[in-house]
């Protein structure tokens, strides 16, 4: 069983590679361990993992429920809610987030892009493509 440790509220887990081969049962566990309660959780794959190698046949990959996250405040004190979108392909997701008005600027200097992101987010609400039912990853062989 592979370790789990509490930051601030958010669960990490730390699966062995025999538990990252079947992704989806590892979900289950750690849901099972209450990683959803607190809405996100961090997975840190083993180090036998590699990256996939090609992203060319996941376009048509459903994104059931994209969130748009609303910001509204001033001052460094904020709030947030999420707008759930209608579904989109990662094609359409992929197409939205490259635009000019969702893709990141070329930062260096990532305490700059940080207060830039600060600075613009009650203008320009983010969206997430949250919640993918499958992978974006090779399993471990």
């Amino acid at each position: 069983i592979s370790v789990a440790e509490v930051e601030f509220g958010i669960m990490t887990f730390y699966p062995t590679a025999e538990e990252f081969k079947n992704f989806t049962r590892y979900i289950a566990y750690i849901e099972s361990q209450g990683a959803h309660k607190a809405g996100l959780a961090k997975i840190v794959p083993p180090k036998e993992w590699k990256p996939r190698s090609s992203y060319d046949d996941i376009d048509d990959l459903m994104i059931p429920a994209p969130i748009q996250q609303v910001v509204t405040g001033q001052s460094g004190l904020f709030q947030q809610y999420n707008i759930q979108r209608k579904s989109m392909t990662l094609r359409e997701f992929r197409k939205i987030a490259n635009s000019d008005k969702f893709c990141s600027p070329h930062y260096d200097d990532f305490e700059e892009l940080e207060r830039k992101y600060w600075k613009n987010v009650t203008f320009n609400p983010p969206i997430y493509g949250a919640d993918v039912n499958g992978s974006l990853y090779d399993p471990v062989s």
